[in-house]
């Protein structure tokens, strides 16, 4: 199985690159993890931010299932599903601290909740990674999900 991430930008937060970078270790057993950075735009007009960051995610050109907070939420156990039914090949796209344009959210294969909560677009990543990991151990049967 081969997982693709794509976010924008480079995780910042020392604590979630190295919580990220553990997960990704202890996937490896499982799958091919592959991590795509989208070069964030800066500026004051957060509008043209979000349509600079959305045009570069729409050139990767591949079925993808968009983080938002809108999506659709999994338990652990479905999310386990929804990943063996897109096998062999999945991509997710978080966006960037200011979200995707409507096209990019539109173009999306299916959209994912993590949380009703509102979280960073740091933590989400670092909370996808460790759900990734924990889908692998419960479609291997591994003892990390109880």
């Amino acid at each position: 199985m081969k997982i693709r991430l794509v976010w924008v930008g480079r995780t910042k937060e020392r604590f979630i690159d190295e919580g990220i970078k553990k997960y990704l270790r202890l996937i490896k057993p499982f799958g091919h993890v592959s991590v795509v950075e989208i070069k964030e735009e800066k500026g004051k007009d957060t509008q043209r931010m979000v349509e600079t960051e959305s045009q570069r995610i729409s050139k990767l050109r591949m079925p993808y299932v968009l983080l938002d907070e809108k999506g659709k939420g999994f338990s652990s156990v479905e999310f386990a599903d929804f990943i063996a039914g897109h096998s062999p090949m999945m991509t997710f796209v978080i966006g960037g601290a200011y979200g995707v344009s409507e096209g990019v959210r539109d173009a999306a294969e299916s959209k994912l909740a993590l949380s009703k909560m509102t979280l960073t677009h740091e933590m989400a990543r670092l909370f996808l990674v460790e759900q990734i990991y924990r889908a692998f151990t419960i479609m291997h049967k591994r003892g990390y999900h109880h």
